[in-house]
């Protein structure tokens, strides 16, 4: 190992290093191509690049290769929707077309990229999922196997649940209002929420999809707190939906009366926690998500690794953040 590399690498242990597993392999054959004398590229494909948790992906991410500037390009491609698919398609295709060595991606759909992350596998070009991973049988279908870098999103909306239910009682009725249903890590999260509120005995009385976004889930919350008067909580997939829900709740003259929960523990949510609006968020680090994952990709393409030979996941850290008012 170069001199280089080793200074690389502690780098990114520094940023992105906590307890981190990886499991069984399987996959396609192929390789990461890299030609002699030439610096790797590297792409990153992210979601709304206007919402906070992909500023601070897109801001450790320049501030890495900043540093590494000699040893690798980045790239970076993010949509303006959180939802918009198609346009995510499109730039895994344009990164194929670049002759990209690796892409890193934050899907914005677990199935619907699959296909076109599978064209990128069958050019030689390894790809991470950081974020949100791909559909397991999606993956399958396609014959490919794509690493996840990333937490465990049940078990961080479990905690965070877990939390929630010291201020509840048995029988007491609560909402979820979830992200993108098409989303692994959506999915995760409604169930963790599910397994602390039936730890706890309390009711999960509605599940509607906030889209990650401020005004869509003010939407749902505001339709929630009408149609269940003795609604109690609002947990919610990410700090964007929390921030709707708390003004939800404002609007409908029951504040005070209903807790909410966020997730990503992004700066806009801060003041929230600080005078108790917001009950619970869980911090997973999007920073150190980012940055392990292009180094995870980087290492392969130089050690020219195949896409089958890689560790399927890689466990990054959460850490519950609580009100300091309650």
């Amino acid at each position: 190992m170069t001199q280089n590399m080793r200074r690389r690498m502690l780098l990114a242990g520094a940023l992105a290093a906590t307890g981190l597993t990886g499991v069984a392999l399987f996959g396609d054959d192929a390789r990461a191509e890299l030609l002699p004398g030439t610096k790797p590229k590297i792409a990153l494909v992210l979601k709304s690049m206007t919402d906070p948790f992909t500023v601070a992906m897109v801001d450790a991410a320049r501030n890495y290769q900043d540093h590494f500037s000699t040893q690798f390009s980045l790239t970076i491609r993010g949509t303006a929707k959180q939802t918009d698919t198609a346009a995510q398609i499109r730039m895994v295709d344009e990164m194929i077309r670049a002759r990209m060595n690796a892409i890193v991606i934050a899907p914005t759909d677990s199935s619907a990229l699959t296909p076109a992350v599978a064209r990128a596998i069958k050019a030689g070009i390894i790809t991470i999922a950081i974020d949100n991973p791909l559909d397991d049988a999606a993956q399958a279908a396609a014959g490919i196997s794509v690493p996840f870098v990333g937490p465990d999103n049940r078990k961080g909306a479990k905690q965070v649940g877990d939390y929630l239910a010291r201020w509840l009682k048995p029988g007491d009725q609560v909402g979820i209002i979830e992200g993108v249903p098409t989303s692994s890590n959506a999915q995760q999260r409604t169930a963790g929420s599910r397994d602390a509120m039936d730890a706890a005995s309390v009711q999960v009385v509605a599940v509607e999809s906030g889209n990650w976004e401020y005004g869509k889930a003010r939407d749902v919350a505001a339709k929630m707190l009408a149609e269940h008067p003795q609604l109690r909580a609002l947990l919610c997939g990410n700090d964007n939906m929390a921030m709707g829900a708390v003004d939800a709740i404002r609007d409908a003259g029951r504040g005070g009366g209903v807790y909410v929960t966020g997730y990503d523990a992004i700066d806009a949510i801060k003041p929230l926690l600080a005078d108790g609006r917001v009950l619970a968020t869980m911090n997973q680090f999007a920073g150190r998500q980012t940055v392990f994952g292009i180094d995870f990709a980087l290492k392969a393409v130089t050690e020219q690794r195949k896409q089958r030979e890689l560790s399927t996941v890689i466990e990054t850290p959460l850490q519950l953040v609580t009100a300091t008012k309650r």
